[in-house]
């Protein structure tokens, strides 16, 4: 016998025609019960009006069940397409939708702004650019203690703030606290490479110390934070036997960090040389 039609038009011509017979049965067979309510001289009035109502009412649920049964296997058809579909777009939008969801994260947390000093996944800059999928930062480096622009710019996904901790350097915004690194060894004079470092810390933060120490008042007023003091402190810390390393905090313009750091220094080394003494010479 041959085959006119494709199997899967056969099946909804098919089921179609069953539709249609079981629409007929159940107008019939309302019909016929309908008929049969009315002709009952037993009933009242109100009691032949639920019986139709219920009538009614039960042959709607029998032709939706019924729908369901006829086109049930083109239904879980249709619906195994959907989902493959779904899950290809899926698969094939997944770094989208991740970078989209990094994108409600930055908002939501208020992670960083345009102008910010940000540092994630190895990377650090001031963010230049912000859109739903990707971030635009200026470089600075090379290395986390560097504070100068290398002159390229870096785009990563936003994705990125899903996997990776995110670190807001310039969160205090105006103002920070920076820390700048003093190596030393244990025969060198430590006390006076403190006292030094403290005295070129003080002369160099003083003209913005009292603007600073204002900032960081407001600050903890507006957020109910515990702000560090803006005073300069020096920490010692031993890396390794035979090592010292001063740590030096102090306050600094977010976007003047290199200027109060590179000044520090310079005057720290121009003091500290000549009064450099080691153990073995004070022993001498």
């Amino acid at each position: 016998m041959t085959n006119w039609f494709p199997d899967s038009l056969s099946s909804l011509v098919l089921d179609g025609l069953h539709s249609l017979i079981l629409v007929a049965v159940l107008l019939i067979l309302r019909t016929i019960l309908v008929r049969a309510v009315f002709k009952s001289q037993g009933l009242t009035v109100e009691a032949r009006r639920r019986w139709v109502l219920t009538i009614r009412n039960t042959m709607v649920w029998i032709f939706i069940f019924g729908l369901i049964f006829i086109w049930g296997h083109e239904l879980s058809a249709f619906a195994v397409s959907l989902l493959a579909i779904a899950v290809a777009l899926v698969l094939a939008t997944k770094e989208l939708i991740l970078c989209i969801s990094g994108s409600v994260l930055r908002i939501g947390a208020n992670a960083y702004s345009l102008g910010d000093r940000i540092e994630i996944a190895g990377l650090r800059g001031n963010v230049l650019d912000q859109t739903l999928l990707a971030t635009t930062v200026l470089e600075i480096g090379p290395g986390a203690m560097s504070n100068q622009y290398t002159g390229r710019a870096a785009v990563f996904p936003n994705s990125l703030l899903l996997s990776h901790p995110l670190i807001n350097e310039t969160y205090m915004k105006e103002y920070i606290v920076h820390v700048i690194t003093i190596p030393l060894t244990t025969e060198e004079d430590w006390q006076t490479a403190e006292r030094v470092l403290l005295e070129a810390a003080r002369a160099e933060c003083a003209p913005f110390m009292a603007e600073a120490q204002r900032h960081m008042k407001q600050l903890e007023e507006k957020n109910w934070l515990d702000t560090p003091s803006v005073e300069p402190r020096v920490t010692l810390r031993l890396p390794e036997p035979g090592h010292i390393n001063l740590l030096l905090r102090v306050p600094s313009p977010s976007h003047r960090t290199s200027r109060v750091e590179q000044a520090i220094l310079r005057r720290f080394l121009s003091a500290y040389r000549p009064a450099t003494m080691t153990v073995r010479e004070r022993v001498k």
